[in-house]
């Protein structure tokens, strides 16, 4: 995975017969990393990363393998971001893949990464040593940073990048291919059957990129445009999603008093209290209720796949699922 800087992707018939849209977990997890080891306030993800920082430090997961596999700068190897096989691959879809990523594959990856950025930690160099293991450890420590910082907003992230993702159907639609290419990022321009990237630091040809092209729309790649490309892979380019300005803004208040005619007072009270996920204990806090009452209302609230729940630690996070949020946003409306 890398940031651009200038280049040239020729396109046959075939190649924009096979351009795809498809959203990543995976291109979330590492710029999302970066994200948090940055220090400077960001302005548009400061709500995200003020409630997630102190979680991720306090699971540890701000240092060992994440820290090394995604470095503060510099190159991220590209076997972290598996060609998604179709317009959704799940989280555990994307980690299977990386964990079936060849020996040969991973330790390629690393030698750029060590040529480029200095030298191994002490966990990358075990993964080049014995990559099968290595997978294993690291898409373990992967696995239980989405459980704690993206999972529980994955809801409100995805209806980004779905969204994102029906605009510029609707624009190939209405206007063709070379409008959607021309419309991606400034840094990316389509010119007699050419994909021209203004800015980047290595050649790209079909040489050395797969067929077609796989565009994903990303919620924390920040302004710029990264790639990877992996042949036989087609290149795949993560662009900033569309309405990201507006993630974290405070949905409309809901009406308790609709809602808790047919919810119930208490549980309409906790979905309110999660606009942004938390635990039980905090839950309880906040709302006067018992600890005992808030788990079983959450519980009811889970078996109606109106909450989700999130492993954070020893406690666990529960958060709004994508149903709540359109039957809040219902409510709102018809206020």
């Amino acid at each position: 995975m890398s940031a651009d800087m200038s280049a040239e992707l020729s396109f046959t018939v075939g190649d924009l017969a096979s351009m795809r849209f498809a959203v990543s977990p995976m291109w979330e997890v590492g710029p999302s990393l970066r994200l948090l080891a940055g220090r400077a306030a960001h302005p548009v993800h400061r709500p995200w990363v003020e409630q997630v920082r102190p979680r991720v430090a306090a699971a540890g997961l701000d240092r060992g393998w994440l820290a090394e596999i995604v470095p503060p700068a510099g190159y991220v190897p590209d076997f972290i971001n598996p060609a998604p096989a179709g317009p959704a691959p799940t989280l555990a879809e994307e980690l299977a893949a990386i964990r079936a990523t060849p020996a040969e594959r991973v330790r390629r990856d690393l030698d750029r990464m060590r040529n480029g950025n200095g030298e191994l930690g002490p966990r990358l160099r075990a993964l080049y040593a014995d990559p099968a293991t290595g997978l294993v450890r690291l898409t373990e420590a992967l696995d239980a940073y989405w459980d704690l910082a993206l999972a529980p907003y994955w809801a409100r992230i995805r209806a980004v990048l779905d969204a994102d993702v029906l605009h510029r159907a609707r624009r190939a639609a209405e206007h063709g291919a070379a409008s959607v290419l021309n419309d991606l990022h400034a840094e990316v321009r389509w010119t007699e059957g050419a994909l021209r990237l203004d800015r980047r630091p290595s050649p790209m040809s079909r040489r050395t990129a797969g067929a077609g092209l796989l565009l994903i729309p990303s919620a924390f790649t920040g302004p710029s445009l990264f790639t990877r490309v992996a042949p036989p892979d087609p290149p795949q380019f993560a662009y900033p999603a569309r309405g990201i300005g507006t993630l974290w803004a405070a949905r409309p208040a809901a009406s308790s008093t609709a809602l808790a005619g047919v919810l119930g007072r208490s549980r309409t009270l906790l979905l309110l209290e999660l606009a942004a996920p938390a635990s039980t204990t905090e839950l309880a806090h906040r709302t006067g209720l018992s600890p005992s009452a808030v788990s079983q209302y959450l519980t009811a609230l889970r078996d109606a796949r109106l909450v989700s729940s999130h492993r954070a630690g020893r406690s666990v996070l529960y958060a709004r699922t994508a149903a709540a949020e359109v039957l809040l946003a219902a409510v709102a409306d018809g206020r």
